[in-house]
């Protein structure tokens, strides 16, 4: 059997995961259910696999790590985003590199309807202020009939997308690929973001997409409109965006992703009254959990099996 090792499963996931222990039966592991804390920790659990399972966004793999790693040949990333991975490292050193794709997108697209709701209709506010003993009334809009511009129509982006239209909202779209036959109104960036009462991001992060919404973006937005992050951080200037929300250009933000995570205490964003903030929670719940823990063990049985699956690939 190959060295598999999972380096980084803190706080545990794939530990109690029931399609884990089972696989687990049959294919021996090594598990460590505490953080690395450091590129040379990294490294003393997985200098001689062969195999690596990753859970943690914040386990990064450079090209020092797959230089001195030189029996790695899979590394299996639970989630979607690999911005934690020099890809063009791994390919010069021979290891293929999957996630696992799609199986958040339901709870991530909800989860981006619940922040531009919660944003429209100030749901914060008015629950701290009836917790405070006042009654604020007509503090709301609806989004019916508003326009929702999509940014990337992956699977989290087409599913949230579909959302939109069904509360009655206007749907038009930018993406790096569009495709005609998924349906929607397809527009240059400037565009949508000229003409959206709702912008949702529903990129993946990567040297393309960094900094993607700045400060001259920002500022092509509808005075009013509320913007949507559960992508990733920087792909939005947070700086930009802080002055956005404060001048009260935009009406708010609905964000669960931030550049730097967990968002430190007394953050300024934490200090404004036009946000709901999440942390970076919106794609996990058990199903979702479950479905991707399931996906990138099956992801190892591919490889394994001659047929490798799930790739990511340099964009």
């Amino acid at each position: 059997m190959p060295n598999i090792v999972i380096p980084d499963d803190y706080p545990a996931v794939i530990g109690s995961s029931p399609s884990f222990l089972k696989w687990r039966e049959s294919t021996p592991a090594t598990y460590f259910d505490t953080l690395p804390g450091s590129e040379d920790g990294l490294l003393a659990r997985i200098r001689d696999a062969e195999i690596v399972i990753n859970i943690r966004s914040s386990t990064r793999f450079p090209e020092s790590i797959f230089a001195a790693c030189p029996k790695l040949k899979l590394l299996s990333l639970w989630g979607t985003g690999a911005d934690n991975v020099d890809l063009a490292a791994a390919k010069r050193h021979g290891v293929t590199v999957t996630n696992t794709p799609g199986v958040s997108a339901a709870s991530i697209a909800e989860h981006s309807l619940m922040l531009a709701l919660a944003v429209a209709r100030r749901v914060v506010d008015i629950h701290n202020g009836v917790m405070a003993g006042d009654w604020p009334r007509g503090r709301s809009v609806e989004l019916q009939g508003k326009t929702l511009g999509v940014i990337g129509l992956g699977a989290i982006g087409r599913r949230f997308a579909r959302l939109g239209q069904g509360i009655g909202m206007r749907v038009i779209a930018w993406t790096m690929h569009p495709n005609p036959a998924l349906g929607f109104e397809f527009v240059e960036l400037d565009d949508l973001l000229g003409r959206s009462d709702v912008v949702s991001l529903h990129l993946r992060l990567s040297p393309q997409t960094a900094g993607f919404l700045g400060r001259d973006q920002l500022a092509l937005m509808k005075p009013g409109a509320i913007l949507i992050n559960t992508a990733r951080g920087p792909i939005i200037d947070e700086a930009a965006l802080l002055d956005a929300l404060s001048e009260h250009r935009l009406a708010g933000a609905g964000l669960d992703v931030f550049d730097v995570e967990p968002l430190p205490a007394g953050h300024p964003l934490t200090k404004l009254d036009n946000v709901v903030l999440t942390s970076h929670c919106a794609g996990i719940t058990p199903e979702a959990l479950e479905a991707g823990l399931a996906l990138a063990i099956k992801n190892v049985v591919d490889f394994l099996n001659g047929n490798p699956m799930n790739v990511v690939t340099l964009q």
